[in-house]
């Protein structure tokens, strides 16, 4: 495990992962459950770097069944979902805590929003450098390699590091610059 950056610490059997314990992959998510043969089975739950976590039942390392908490506390519903449909958009610190006041936007579900690096999109798990096309995690440890899929999505919908005024200007229109005083 070492070689590949994981860790574990917990009860053992035959040399192998068995009973209960605690297994830190190289990414520092955490799984806290049983394990049976070196796999994670029976009850446990995943605990991400960003605050949410996954409880399930697992079955020779494959989930069979389990539930995701975001880090704010909103659970994922496969079915009925009605948190940020296109009829109420609002955030879920927003449905918990109340709308803010005429004029303060909230941008994303943290507040204040996660400050990107210049140049950079924030992606959901990381920053996005779009000249290196790397992502790294919010403390700028490498995560993955973004491929043309991933970099087109990025680039069209993520919120972006810098300023950048967008709407519609015709190219024949040059602004009047002179004043009558």
């Amino acid at each position: 495990m070492e070689f590949c950056g994981s860790s574990y610490d917990g009860e053992y059997s035959n040399g192998r992962m068995e009973g209960r314990g605690e297994y830190t992959l190289p990414t520092e998510t955490r799984y806290v459950g049983e394990m049976k043969d070196g796999a994670f089975h029976g009850k446990g739950v995943l605990y991400f770097p960003n605050g949410s976590k996954y409880e399930g039942t697992w079955e020779k390392g494959i989930s069979k069944q389990g539930k995701y908490t975001f880090a704010d506390g909103l659970e994922y519903q496969d079915s009925d979902w009605e948190y940020c449909n296109g009829y109420d958009r609002r955030f879920y610190t927003e449905k918990c805590n109340g709308l803010k006041p005429a004029g303060e936007s909230q941008l994303t579900d943290l507040d204040p929003p996660r400050v990107i690096p210049e140049g950079c999109y924030d992606c959901g798990d990381g920053f996005y450098n779009p000249q290196t096309r790397v992502i790294t995690d919010y403390k700028h440890n490498f995560l993955r390699n973004a491929d043309d899929g991933e970099h087109e999505w990025i680039v069209r919908t993520c919120r972006k590091g810098w300023d950048e005024v967008v709407g519609h200007a015709s190219r024949d229109y040059t602004p009047d610059m002179s004043f009558d005083l």
